[in-house]
């Protein structure tokens, strides 16, 4: 489905989204009684993945891993169509006077918020559900040309506020997730990508793929690869704590060498807007910094380790648990 109907040129894709609403994926980890599918958080990073690998412009992990959850904790029905979710900042402020509620704040770089049909906003202990229409957007782009918008919420009144146990942490690793999941089919297509050009570009009278240097570029290639997508399914199968911030931190990381390597191997043609190489590595270097880059999944990971001491260190390795 993704290699039929995604398009990496495009910064929105409505096609590809009507295609994965109608097979019942789009709210794959949502209980049923909520409006989901009722998955676990595995299923739903194996179609994060697909759509990586394809660079598919569709907001699946936010929709499904953030505003979805957060509505569904909260007790609510999760509505179709696109949706984004953001923590509120300090600066946000939630009122209610009599019956009515009134959200207003400033929330940078929100995923696809100008595509979204509603956003969910995690705020002092409440998730307010604002429509589309209810606050502006300034449009905002990362490095790949994915929508992160700011969004503008002047007095806007929410469809739904509901009491929240979420926190911003537990959102926080659950984004972390879905890029996780998202730069492990991307690395696919890098890595992909490379071996095929390796073998049918010649140089010097014979294959790149020959050259003893450029098969050690592959090789590495395809070890950070593997590596990638048994931590993304490691990391799905706990779904928080240790296990996804080691996650996040070993595939940013790695993501910067596959993206390394496979220009390398193309050379100028790898970076022209016509190549699939170059969709696939801008998202790989624009993920690897959102919900986290490696280095604070790092710090979190040996500020944990030092507070879990001598004895707790090889329990936390192997159990996994909180940050």
């Amino acid at each position: 489905m993704c290699a039929r109907h995604a398009d990496p040129g495009e910064e929105w894709n409505p096609r590809l989204w009507g295609e994965l609403e109608r097979v019942g994926v789009t709210l794959l980890p949502v209980p049923e009684e909520r409006g989901g599918a009722g998955a676990d958080l595995v299923a739903a990073c194996e179609v994060l993945r697909a759509l990586g690998r394809n660079a598919a412009a569709v907001p699946l992990a936010e929709t499904a891993l953030l505003a979805g959850w957060l509505l569904a904790e909260a007790g609510a029905g999760v509505p179709s169509g696109p949706l984004t979710a953001a923590v509120a900042g300090p600066d946000a402020v939630l009122r209610q006077d009599g019956g009515a509620w009134t959200l207003t704040g400033t929330l940078p770089r929100v995923p696809w918020a100008r595509h979204a049909d509603g956003i969910a906003v995690l705020i002092a202990g409440h998730v307010a559900f604002v429509p589309r229409g209810g606050y502006e957007v300034g449009e905002g782009a990362n490095l790949a040309g994915e929508p992160r918008d700011t969004v503008h919420l002047r007095d806007a009144a929410p469809a739904r506020v509901l009491a929240s146990a979420a926190t911003a942490q537990a959102f926080r690793e659950r984004g972390a997730l879905g890029r996780t999941a998202l730069m492990a089919g991307a690395m696919e297509t890098a890595t992909g990508l490379s071996l095929r050009y390796a073998g049918e570009r010649v140089q010097f009278g014979r294959p790149l793929a020959r050259f003893q240097a450029v098969q050690q570029h592959l090789a590495e290639m395809a070890g950070e690869t593997l590596m990638a997508t048994v931590a993304a399914q490691a990391a799905a199968a706990e779904g928080t704590g240790f296990p996804v911030a080691a996650a996040k931190a070993a595939v940013s990381e790695a993501a910067g060498t596959v993206c390394r390597l496979a220009h390398q191997v193309h050379g100028a043609i790898g970076f022209t807007d016509e190549h699939g190489l170059r969709h696939a590595t801008t998202r790989l270097w624009a993920w690897r910094d959102e919900c986290g880059n490696e280095a604070e999944w790092a710090d979190a990971l040996g500020a944990r380790a030092v507070e879990a001491g001598t004895a707790g260190l090889w329990p936390l390795i192997t159990a996994g648990g909180d940050l």
